[in-house]
Formats: structure tokens, C-alpha cells, sequence
């Protein structure tokens, strides 16, 4: 009796298994097959966008590049290329790769997607903007052209994103990104910031460190191969050239003079008081929908009341009631000191 039973038992273990591994939509090959599907077409529309890029930099794309940009190599690699020319989505000629017509289209819709994920990261959620990135490149594979119009609709069918890069019209149209590098730009020179490059994320993360950020004004006072120095809104800042490379900065004529930063909330002392001119663009999403629900528009006047002992945070008698505010979140609320406004 006992062998059967042990029969039994290792048939019903083998069934199990087999139903575990091969039952479909559900099991575990199924599952491999659409994970490796899903990853196939994420390379390739990586592999898109890092051609594009290429494109837009004047820079060839090689095996080399591609490899770099995806982090794959040897036969997976050649899979992607292979894919892509098959698809008829990119073409080679001498070692470097350039998109077809219909690959650039397909990249562009990629790109759209992506730039439409970062801005609604920024304006309607609470996600930092060094977060930004990698959570729109985590949900543009998954966009369906459906969900993308409906997304831009809901965006009000913004024209850049929050780093200033043109996002594309839904037929491809897409306007050449404005401005030049700050390393670039002349000493005695003024412009505006356009746009941040978000890519490698350790030269974005120094310069939201900097706290820089698409319109500011900006004034060069020394450009060197050590070090680029400029003000921007009334502080200095000092940036090595490869840093300064990825701020593009649209020079404003010489006669133009550069607007006078406005004071922030945050140096008010106690028993001050100040008027509301604005927000800074550095604030966005919830912290700024937060900002006008306490009724911080301009116009709105503001009392320093008491400090806490540790200098940090403060409160601030605004519209009747008493709120207490961090110096990073009062920094991004402009006000114009009440003396000033009766001299």
C-alpha cells in the first residue's frame, strides 16, 4: 500500500510542477515569455530614444553608444540591433546607426509619452524632481497612444515639460530646443534658463543642489576651463564647465537689464511684515496647490510671528491663522518687505 501511495503523491508533485511552469497566461513560462517580450520592446524603444538623441546632438550612434545606453552587450545587444532593422526602424552605414523615418516617428511618441509623465509628476504630484525621471521611464513603455492624449488633455496640452524640453505634438512635431550651453555663454553676458538636461543623473542632481531652474535670470561673470561663475537670482553660483554644459541658457539682449530678485518670505524676522508678490517656479504639484489653499497669492499680507528655538521652522500669521513653514518652503515665497512699499 505504502508504493502506490508514493506513486501517487509524486504524480500529483509532477503535476503540480508541470501546471506551475506551463499553465497558460498564468504560468511561469507564460509569465517569462511576456517579461521577455516586454523587456525586448523596452530596449528597443530605449534603443530609439538613445538614436534620437545621437541625432539631435549631431553625434554618431555606434554599437559602442548603444551599449552604453542600454547596459547590455554581446549577444543581447545584437538582438536589439537586429530587431531594430528588421522593424526597419534604423539603418547602419559604416558602424554607425540612424533612424528610419518611421523609427524617428516611433522615438518621438516614446519621447512624448515620457515628457508627459514628468510634468505630471511635477505639477500634480508630491514626487521630488530628481524622482522625475526614472518614474516617467518607468511608465512610458506601458502608455497606451489612448492613455498618452488623454494624460496631455488633463495636462492642458503643455509645450515643454518641467526640465524646458519641447514635448511632441501627437502627429511629431516638435520645436528645436531654444538657447545654448552656459559654458558657452560670454562673461558680462545676461540670459534666462530654458532648460536642465536630466541626464547623467549626477550632474542633474548637482544643479537641483544649486537650486537652478528653467526662468531664471542669470548673469555671467567669469567663464574659464576651470570654472564657470555666474549670479542667479541674486546668488552666486560657481560650476565646473561639464556641469555648466547641461544648463542651456537663452542670452537676452545687452540693453536688457536683469530683473531684481524679489526677497523671500523666509528672511523675515519676527515682527515683520511683507506682501506676497509671487511663488517661485521652483515650486510645483502639491507643494505649490498647498501654497495657494493658504491663500499665499499676491497681495496676501504676511507677519513673521515667533521663531522656533532652533531657528527652523517659523510662524507666519497669514489670511488670520497662524502656520508654521520650513525655510526651504518659505525661500520659494517672494515678498516685497512692507517699509518698501511706503517709501
Amino acid at each position: 500500500m505504502v508504493q502506490p501511495l508514493i506513486a501517487l503523491v509524486i504524480t500529483a508533485v509532477a503535476v503540480g510542477a508541470a501546471a506551475w511552469l506551463f499553465w497558460p497566461v498564468s504560468g511561469l513560462y507564460w509569465r517569462w515569455g511576456r517579461f521577455r517580450r516586454f523587456s525586448d520592446r523596452t530596449l528597443v524603444e530605449d534603443a530609439l530614444k538613445h538614436l534620437y538623441d545621437c541625432e539631435t546632438r549631431r553625434h554618431q550612434g555606434t554599437i559602442l553608444s548603444l551599449s552604453g545606453a542600454l547596459g547590455i552587450s554581446g549577444q543581447r545587444l545584437a538582438e536589439v540591433v537586429s530587431r531594430l532593422e528588421q522593424l526597419k526602424l534604423a539603418e547602419s552605414e559604416g558602424g554607425a546607426y540612424s533612424l528610419t523615418t518611421e523609427g524617428r516617428t516611433y522615438a518621438l511618441r516614446i519621447i512624448r509619452v515620457h515628457r508627459l509623465w514628468e510634468s505630471h509628476l511635477s505639477d500634480d504630484t508630491g514626487f521630488d524632481a530628481s524622482e522625475w525621471h526614472l518614474q516617467a521611464e518607468r511608465r512610458e513603455h506601458t502608455t497606451t497612444p489612448e492613455e498618452a492624449e488623454a494624460l496631455s488633455a488633463r495636462l492642458g496640452h503643455p509645450r515643454f515639460d518641467p526640465h524646458g524640453d519641447p514635448i511632441p505634438t501627437s502627429s511629431g512635431e516638435i520645436v528645436p530646443l531654444p538657447g545654448q550651453p552656459l559654458s558657452d555663454m560670454k562673461p558680462g553676458q545676461i540670459g534666462k534658463i530654458v532648460h536642465l538636461e536630466d541626464e547623467p543623473h549626477e550632474i542633474y542632481a548637482q544643479l537641483l543642489a544649486e537650486s537652478l531652474y528653467p526662468g531664471m535670470q542669470v548673469r555671467i561673470f567669469e567663464v574659464s576651463p576651470e570654472r564657470i561663475r555666474f549670479e542667479a537670482e541674486g546668488e552666486e553660483h560657481v560650476l565646473a564647465p561639464v556641469v555648466a554644459a547641461n544648463l542651456s541658457i537663452l542670452a537676452l539682449p545687452d540693453a536688457e537689464e536683469i530683473e531684481e530678485p524679489h526677497e523671500r518670505l523666509s528672511a523675515l524676522d519676527p515682527g515683520e511684515r511683507a506682501t506676497v508678490v509671487g511663488l517661485s517656479s521652483a515650486c510645483r504639484g502639491a507643494e505649490r496647490r498647498r501654497f495657494l489653499d493658504l491663500g499665499l497669492i499676491p497681495g496676501t499680507q504676511v507677519k513673521a510671528e515667533l521663531r522656533s528655538a532652533g531657528g527652523d521652522p517659523t510662524a507666519y500669521r497669514i489670511r488670520g491663522a497662524v502656520i508654521a513653514l520650513r525655510r526651504e518652503q518659505a525661500e520659494k515665497v517672494q515678498v516685497t518687505r512692507a517699509e518698501e512699499e511706503a517709501a
